[in-house]
This record gives structure tokens, C-alpha cells and sequence, in this order.
């Protein structure tokens, strides 16, 4: 028997690989093996010890530490817990001074949890930019100089994905980033569509804000979401809401103290999701110890053989895949038929799970994925051809 590769050995630990091609981990990602283990060593630490054995919330504290590896973060200091990445987002949104006639610059087809949350500033005289695409051999990309170029004097902030979810765009980040620092223009990044697939230093990208929920790539849980400010930005942003827990006393709790930590517990201010940190944890642990580029290289490979084997049968990939901006995200439109819920579901019988996003097919492989499913994909589309 030949020997099994090392992913071949990585894939085997999956069960959800046992029954389905599952390609749509830009949507919510099964859970890996060791968030799976985290849940169910919390269920019986909270069952038979409650809060005796003392591990409950230290546990959660070895999550912030996985995730500041995880993003470069400065410190454990900088990172917080949030719900999803929404919560994130809005804790930027409303947390900051705004001036009447400031304008904040994003692109066009961003995911909803990036847009409503600066569109709500209107009514404080804010104005937001959206950067429509251009189309380049088939391929819709916002470039970053189109981007930059919207930005003025008036602009306080920049906000964007570092992957677009609908076409699978990288954002130069770090460009865009140094860009901002220069000019005294902050940066936001939602980096849901980043995060477990390719790596990502907000340091080396001078990025101020990032907000991420755990259950796309990182495989983790809905619910346990991370947010990370900088440092020289923490006592700027206000936190949305004052509690128990993000004042200097939390654990006094006869004391009557508002002061709020200095840390970016600032921005925590009550009980923890324990479960849902202790598998998210659990699962950025997992990446960290894979290492993000060991990760991204399998993913690149993989959404490589997929996108040019979509190309060599005449389906029109959407996702740009230069170096610099491919993902782990490919967007495409069947070369006959029209792409619907009807494909997607025929697909799905077939035991292969992708998504259908802004009227586009959108194949999203992580890395213990094999290339037989992606040959998979590619002759189920040829067979449903019409």
C-alpha cells in the first residue's frame, strides 16, 4: 500500500470528508477536530466540576493568546472577544468621534456586516464611499490605486475585507495600510474570509481594526468572534457598552468603579461565550500550530487546479488569481445553463457543497481537501450542463 501523504493524513481526521466534497468553507466550515474535542471537554468540566477546577475562564485566556499569535498582534493586550464579526465592526462604527463631512471609503459588494454599520453614520453627517469593480478578462476586482484614489482629504477611514466573499479578492492590505498610516487615515479590515486560510500580520500591514467571526475557515463556532485594536488606539474607542467586566475592578464587586480597563477588555462587557472560546481557541491553536503558510500553500493549490480547470472548459472564473489577489475563493459561471439554486442543489446531491453568492457558483476548498474533489466539481458541472 503506497504511503499516505501528509494532508491525505490531515483529511483523514475530518469526518464530514468521510460522506461530502465540502467546498463552502466561505460560508460556515464544518468544525475541526480539536474545537469538535474543546466542546466536549467543556460540556463535562462545566457537568461535573462547574467552576471548581478553576479552568473555565483560564482556558479563554489561552484563546486570546492563540489568536494574537494567530494575527501578530502586539500582545494578548490588543485582542478581544466578540459575538461575530458584525459586533466588531459596529464597536469601530460607533465607538469613534465622527466629524460632519468625514467620509469613510470602502468597495462596492462588500458583506453586509461591513456596510450598515458605516451606512448608519449618515444621520452624523458621515459619507460613505463605495468603489465600484472593473471587469479585466472576466475577472471583477476593485484595484487598490481605484480605491486610493477616492480617499481626500476628509477621509477618517478606510474599511474593507481582505477577501472579498463574492469574487475572492485579496485586498493589498499592506499597501493600503501604509497608505492610511501616512496620511492619518484609519484601517479596518474584516478579515473573516482571511483568517485559518492565508496569513495575516496587522503589524506588517498597519492595519487598526480587525474584527472575524471562528466558523469560516478557522473551522471554530458560530458565535466566538475576535477583535483586535491597536494599541496607541484603545482608550479612543469607546466601548459600546459598560458592565460588569470591562471596568479596573471586575472581581470587586461590592465596588462602584466605571473606570475602564486599559486593555482590550475594555471591550468585553460581560460573561463569556466559555464553550464557544474554548473551541475557538482550540481551533486557532490548530492553525498556528499547522503554520498559515504550510496552510495557504495547500489552499492555493487546490483553488489553482480548480480555477484553470474551470477555465480549460470554457466556465468564466470570476475570482481574480494573480499572486497577489487569489484566495481561497473562486467564483465562476457555468459556460451553459445558468448558475442557480437548481445546480447548486443537483451538485449537492452529487455529496458536493457549494455555494451559490450575487448570482455566481463559488467553490471555496480548504486545506484537507483532495484533488479528487476538485476534479470531482469540475466533471459534476460538465454532466449538468444544459
Amino acid at each position: 500500500m503506497p504511503k499516505m501523504d501528509w494532508w491525505a493524513r490531515q483529511r483523514e481526521l475530518f469526518p464530514i470528508a468521510r460522506n461530502w466534497a465540502f467546498l463552502n468553507h466561505a460560508a460556515v466550515g464544518p468544525l475541526c477536530p480539536p474545537a469538535a474535542d474543546a466542546l466536549r471537554a467543556y460540556a463535562y468540566a462545566a457537568e461535573s466540576e462547574s467552576y471548581l477546577g478553576g479552568q473555565l475562564y483560564s482556558r479563554c485566556q489561552e484563546a486570546r493568546s492563540a489568536v494574537a499569535t494567530l494575527i501578530h498582534g502586539e500582545s494578548l493586550d490588543t485582542v478581544a472577544f466578540v459575538k461575530n464579526t458584525s459586533e466588531g465592526m459596529a464597536q469601530v462604527a460607533e465607538g469613534l468621534d465622527w466629524t460632519d463631512g468625514a467620509n469613510i471609503v470602502t468597495a462596492a459588494g462588500e458583506f453586509p456586516a461591513n456596510v450598515y454599520p458605516w451606512l448608519a453614520l449618515g444621520k452624523r453627517g458621515v459619507e460613505l464611499r463605495r468603489v465600484q469593480p472593473v471587469e479585466s478578462g472576466g475577472c471583477l476586482r476593485v484595484p487598490t490605486e481605484k480605491l486610493l484614489a477616492a480617499c481626500d482629504g476628509r477621509t477618517a477611514l478606510i474599511t474593507l475585507s481582505a477577501v472579498q466573499y463574492g469574487t475572492g479578492q485579496a485586498a493589498d492590505l499592506s499597501a493600503i495600510g501604509r497608505f492610511a498610516r501616512e496620511r492619518g487615515i484609519l484601517f479596518c479590515v474584516d478579515a473573516i474570509q482571511q483568517l485559518g486560510c492565508r496569513p495575516l500580520d496587522v503589524q506588517a500591514c498597519r492595519i487598526d481594526f480587525l474584527s472575524a467571526d471562528g466558523h469560516k475557515w478557522l473551522l471554530g463556532p458560530e458565535g466566538a468572534g475576535l477583535f483586535y485594536c491597536r494599541r496607541e488606539l484603545l482608550e479612543r474607542l469607546r466601548p459600546l457598552v459598560h458592565g460588569w467586566m470591562n471596568v479596573v475592578g471586575a472581581q470587586d464587586y461590592g465596588r462602584a468603579d466605571a473606570t475602564l480597563r486599559s486593555d482590550a477588555r475594555r471591550f468585553e462587557p460581560g460573561s463569556w461565550n466559555v464553550p464557544g472560546l474554548w473551541a475557538l481557541g482550540a481551533s486557532v491553536a490548530m492553525f498556528n500550530e499547522l503554520g498559515m503558510e504550510r496552510v495557504w500553500s495547500r489552499v492555493e493549490s487546490l483553488t489553482d487546479r480548480l480555477a484553470e480547470g474551470l477555465a480549460d472548459r470554457g466556465h468564466t472564473v470570476i475570482s481574480p488569481r494573480s499572486a497577489g489577489e487569489k484566495s481561497g475563493i473562486v467564483s465562476f459561471l457555468p459556460a451553459q445553463g445558468q448558475a442557480d439554486e437548481a445546480l447548486v442543489r443537483r451538485l449537492a446531491g452529487r455529496k458536493i457543497v457549494i455555494a451559490l453568492r450575487d448570482g455566481r457558483l463559488r467553490a471555496s476548498p480548504h486545506f484537507y481537501n483532495s484533488e479528487q474533489e476538485i476534479d470531482s466539481l469540475i466533471g459534476a458541472l460538465e454532466g449538468d450542463e444544459r
